[in-house]
């Protein structure tokens, strides 16, 4: 079964997140900020991380980065509604930074579950 970790600040949106990627058969990790993710990750190493990009504490993007320079081989899903700059620019700078996939927030359930699938390829696919 494959890991997730999922980083997002709004708790309304990770639980539902969350529940989506269990039922799909996804174990499931959660953190709040790039910081909370950061400590996960580097003790418990997920297979995936989907990580929202405007966050108080650590944003997406500096956590990217660090990820990439830390653990090269990290994929990563980066999802976006907007913030100073808009969430196309913020989008193309975490692409440029190492995510694989990048998702416009509102985004479907069925969407997250494509890029997922995508993300982690046929051996780490849950079902």
């Amino acid at each position: 079964m494959a890991t997730i970790l999922l980083v997002d600040d709004d708790e309304q949106l990770r639980t539902m997140l969350r529940a989506v990627l269990t039922r799909a058969g996804y174990e499931v990790q959660a953190a709040c900020n790039g910081y909370e993710a950061l400590e996960l990750y580097d003790s418990n190493p997920a297979d995936l991380i989907v990580t929202d990009l405007i966050m108080p504490e650590r944003e997406g993007l500096e956590m990217i980065k660090e990820l990439r320079r830390n653990y090269p081989q990290v994929r990563i899903i980066a999802m976006s509604g907007g913030g100073r700059n808009g969430t196309i620019n913020c989008l193309e700078v975490a692409r440029a930074f190492g995510a694989q996939r990048l998702l416009e927030k509102p985004f479907s359930h069925h969407d997250i579950l494509d890029a997922v699938r995508d993300v982690l390829g046929p051996r780490l696919h849950s079902r």
